[in-house]
C-alpha cells in the first residue's frame, strides 16, 4: 500500500500556511481540492503524485505533490516536496493616490463661481 500523509501536515510541512491549525481551517472550509475533488477533512491522505488546488493570496495554485516530508524545515527544504504548475502571479494594478488639495480649507464663493465657470452650460 503507498504510504499517505495527512493533507493539513503536508501543507504546513510545504510552508503554505504558517500553522497547521490554518492548514486544517483551510481544509475544513472546503477550500482545498485534491484531483479535482474538494476535501473537508484535514486527516485526507495525500498520497505522491497527487495534485492540489487552492487559493493562496488571490492566485490559483496548482501543486504536484513530489514527497512526503518528514518536518517542517527550511523554505529550499519544503521546495523539494512540491512542483508549482500555477501560473505566474499578475502584476498588481498600481492604484494613483489621492489628489492632494493644495487649497487653504474650504473653498470660498468665489471659487464655487470659478469653478462652475467651467460647468458645461456656461462655455456655449
Amino acid at each position: 500500500m503507498a504510504q499517505t500523509q495527512r493533507i493539513d501536515k503536508w501543507l504546513w510541512y510545504a510552508r503554505f500556511y504558517k500553522s497547521r491549525s490554518l492548514c486544517a481551517k483551510q481544509v475544513l472550509g472546503g477550500k482545498i481540492y485534491v484531483n479535482d475533488v474538494k476535501i473537508s477533512k484535514p486527516a485526507h491522505g495525500l498520497v505522491v503524485g497527487d495534485v492540489l488546488t487552492f487559493i493562496k493570496a488571490e492566485q490559483t495554485r496548482i501543486i504536484k505533490v513530489l514527497d512526503l516530508g518528514t518536518r517542517r524545515g527550511s523554505a529550499p527544504e519544503a521546495q523539494l516536496l512540491f512542483k508549482d504548475s500555477s501560473l505566474p502571479r499578475a502584476a498588481k494594478k498600481i492604484i494613483p493616490a489621492n489628489p492632494k488639495f493644495e487649497g487653504k480649507g474650504r473653498p470660498t464663493a468665489k471659487d464655487r463661481r470659478q469653478t462652475a465657470a467651467f460647468d458645461a452650460k456656461y462655455l456655449d
